[in-house]
């Protein structure tokens, strides 16, 4: 409700931008507070008579905020390059050398996250030119957090197929993942468990998981899974074909959106 409220509030001023001609709206600081509120009555009468206009203005301001967003989040992902593509901390899978590179925020407890792991799977095996970067965003709270950080200490010891072979064993763990559940996977596939407990505890793995939770912030991700081709942001599990999609556009002209 309160939402919903916002957003009439910030449509009806939109609403008055847009239906005030422009030189009234370069004069309309010396409106005296009288010809202010009968222009304000005007458009309130307006909307009374024609509610159905706000539904209109209300796709045109989300129109303009999702432009701004990505042109925002466009801007983050050209100053935060180095870290999103070249941490020592992230997952690399896939071609290491390739050509394109495919950035996943994930939280080893989003469903969607599940769910997307098939679509990189299939990317990976189908595009033998393509990176993959996975980054440890555990927004879901304490368990997640704990699970990461497993699973970045993990990294000390495992690398490429083996590396993402435990990444997927923790993702496809049924109910909720913890550290418990995370360690438990890796006791499985022969860690050296000692190492690992004292890796977790480091002050590294501390300020890779800082880092990431920090860069998710800079790009303005809601949730996960989050993806990023390019210079483009795209949230949620998307499915197989746009993220293909997206990645043969930044072959063919370098951007993920051809146009």
């Amino acid at each position: 409700m309160r939402s919903s409220l916002l957003k009439i509030g910030q449509a009806v001023a939109l609403l008055g931008t847009l239906a005030m001609p422009p030189v009234a709206m370069a004069q309309s600081s010396v409106f005296t507070n009288q010809q202010k509120q009968a222009i304000g009555e005007i458009v309130k009468d307006y909307l009374l008579k024609n509610p159905e206009v706000l539904t209109e203005v209300i796709a045109e301001l989300e129109k303009r905020q999702g432009e701004a967003q990505q042109v925002a989040q466009a801007g983050a992902v050209k100053e935060t390059r180095q870290s999103l593509l070249n941490a020592s901390h992230s997952y690399v899978v896939g071609n290491p050398s390739g050509d394109v590179t495919l950035v996943e925020f994930f939280d080893y407890n989003c469903g969607y996250c599940k769910k997307a792991l098939a679509d990189v799977q299939t990317l990976m095996k189908s595009d033998p030119k393509l990176r993959v970067v996975l980054k440890d965003f555990p927004v879901l709270g304490p368990d997640s957090v704990e699970a990461s950080r497993v699973a970045l200490a993990v990294k000390n010891q495992l690398q490429g197929g083996k590396l993402f072979d435990y990444h997927v064993k923790v993702m496809d763990t049924r109910g909720r993942v913890n550290g418990e559940r995370a360690m438990t996977v890796a006791k499985e596939m022969g860690l050296d468990m000692a190492r690992l407990q004292k890796d977790i505890e480091s002050a590294e793995i501390r300020n890779a998981l800082q880092e990431n939770m920090a860069l998710g912030d800079k790009l303005s991700l809601s949730g996960t899974p989050a993806f990023i081709v390019g210079e483009t942001v795209i949230p949620g599990a998307v499915g197989l074909e746009p993220l293909k999609q997206l990645v043969d556009n930044v072959r063919q002209c370098g951007k993920a959106n051809c146009g």
